[in-house]
């Protein structure tokens, strides 16, 4: 969804009011520990795409229990905003959080490639001509 400072400035404020309205309105015990990552509008405020990330176990749960609540989660918003309109409400998973972490997991795992001394080409480098090489570089002296 295409965004502009005043979407942008808006899906802010609705962030804040649904975080609200999640952490103190709702009581869904599967939407415990489900944290709102961001929130699209759309330019004429009737639809918003709202953002959340939790673990990753839990997506079909915690989807199962924002599309239950997504009813009452409108009411609540439409007293709480001063917007002519209470968009309609998307919901979806951000999945970047998980790709962050794999990335993670993929650094920790360094193969032993890496550590081999390379020439100026990128070509690993025999020990016996390292030795050479600092043997030729002492004579130089």
């Amino acid at each position: 969804m295409k965004q502009n400072n005043a979407t942008r400035r808006l899906g802010e404020q609705l962030r804040e009011k649904l975080g609200y309205i999640l952490l103190f309105e709702i009581a869904d015990p599967r939407l415990d520990l489900v944290t709102l990552t961001g929130v699209e509008v759309s330019i004429d405020r009737s639809f918003a795409r709202v953002f959340v990330s939790c673990d990753g176990d839990r997506y079909d749960e915690v989807m199962e229990a924002l599309a239950s609540a997504r009813g009452h989660i409108r009411s609540l918003l439409a007293r709480s905003l001063d917007w002519r309109v209470v968009p309609e409400l998307d919901f979806r998973i951000d999945r970047s959080t998980d790709e962050a972490e794999r990335i993670s997991r993929a650094l920790e795992n360094v193969p032993a490639t890496l550590a081999v001394e390379k020439d100026e080409e990128g070509y690993p480098i025999r020990p016996e001509e390292a030795e050479t090489d600092v043997q030729e570089g002492s004579h130089d002296a």
